[in-house]
């Protein structure tokens, strides 16, 4: 079965799902420059390394109240048939690889215009014990309500203050919204954008910082450099970062056979949807303490003829970077262990050693050749 890796996000104690394909950054939401005569769910714009890059806000989108924003909120860079736009989230979380036998394209709830309530979602997917609502991405872009629906900003937050009454009359429901909270959202929307007016000195300080760090980055772009697409995984507490162009699949570990006589990094062989998938634990390579007493995760990765899976302790998230943004290698770092690392770079303040899978695989005896 057909599956495919969607970055998971929270949005207002719901988890969204985007495709990883259309992901090109996340980092922390910056501050945002108002932008006059934009649509009132795009609250601002951000220079990106010198690119003017608009930002949507998915309660204003979703037609919520808006609410203010805060240090955790995350901001994901998506493209979509050549348009690019950043989408401000409460959470980031996970890569999952979905299947397709798990998603439902549509919900049916016996009415005559059921498509009207699915403008921004594609499907629902099963995921163990949680659903995930899937963007559409280009009705998330592209949709723009007709006058009826553009007339009264219907909120979820109302609906769920106990702010909405109702009465019958013919076959038609009369809603009735408490005026204060409808004037409120239209108040929000009519005055000029002032971001975040309400946070601490030392908030606004360090959304400024991160907007500055974004722009500041654009003076060492250098704009022929390789784009590089980065998994950031956890090892004993450590950041690593692994390309995704070698990348097939993240999954879950469970059923580990032994394989007798192997090395130590050989964890066992696990069945992949009909595949026997063999575990490797590369910490020792890097000269870290191995520990596979609790073994969760793992990252399938293709290079050439080898196929692998690479134990780690958590998947974090997915990050685009420049490959002239990349620093150098500390000299902390052993000498066995400098070969097997590309660099490093940034992320949550700090350090990820981005690693040479295909070195590390193909020279660092994790292969084996030996017959048993």
């Amino acid at each position: 079965m057909e599956t495919k890796p969607y970055l998971i996000f929270k949005q207002n104690g719901l988890l969204w799902g985007v495709e990883v394909a259309c992901v090109r950054e996340i980092f922390f939401l910056p501050e945002l420059t108002p932008i006059a005569e934009a649509p009132p769910d795009i609250v601002g714009a951000i220079d990106l390394r010198g690119s003017i890059l608009p930002v949507m806000d998915l309660n204003l989108r979703f037609g919520y109240l808006w609410h203010e924003y805060c240090l955790t909120d995350s901001a994901i860079v998506i493209e979509w048939q050549e348009v690019r736009v950043a989408i401000i989230v409460n959470e980031v979380t996970e890569v999952k690889q979905i299947p397709e036998d798990a998603i439902t394209p549509q919900l049916s709830y016996g009415r005559d215009n059921s498509e009207a309530s699915h403008h921004f979602v594609a499907g629902f997917a099963r995921c163990e014990a949680d659903m995930i609502m899937l963007l559409n991405l280009d009705r998330l872009i592209r949709y723009s309500p007709d006058k009826t629906e553009a007339e009264i900003p219907f909120s979820a937050s109302i609906a769920g203050s106990g702010a909405l009454s109702g009465k019958v009359e013919g076959q038609n429901l009369q809603l009735e919204i408490d005026p204060k909270l409808l004037a409120e959202n239209a108040n929000f929307l009519s005055q000029p954008r002032v971001f975040c007016p309400n946070a601490l000195p030392e908030e606004k300080a360090i959304f400024r910082e991160r907007a500055d760090n974004l722009r500041l980055l654009g003076d060492r772009k250098n704009s022929e450099a390789i784009n590089l697409s980065l998994a950031v995984v956890l090892l004993n507490d450590e950041y690593f970062g692994i390309n995704l162009e070698v990348v097939r699949e993240f999954t879950d570990i469970r059923q580990v056979t032994p394989v007798p006589c192997t090395p130590d990094r050989i964890i066992g062989n696990m069945n992949l949807r009909g595949e026997i998938l063999t575990l490797v634990d590369i910490r020792n390579v890097l000269s870290m303490s191995a520990d596979t007493k609790s073994l969760s995760k793992a990252i399938v990765v293709e290079i050439e003829d080898l196929v692998a899976g690479i134990v780690v302790d958590e998947i974090l998230n997915i990050i685009y970077l420049n490959v002239a943004e990349l620093g150098t290698i500390p000299a902390a770092l052993t000498s066995e262990n400098r070969e097997y690392l590309l660099g490093t770079t940034i992320y949550k303040e700090k350090i990820i050693a981005v690693l040479n899978l295909h070195k590390l695989l193909k020279q660092g005896g994790i292969v084996v050749d030996e017959e048993v």
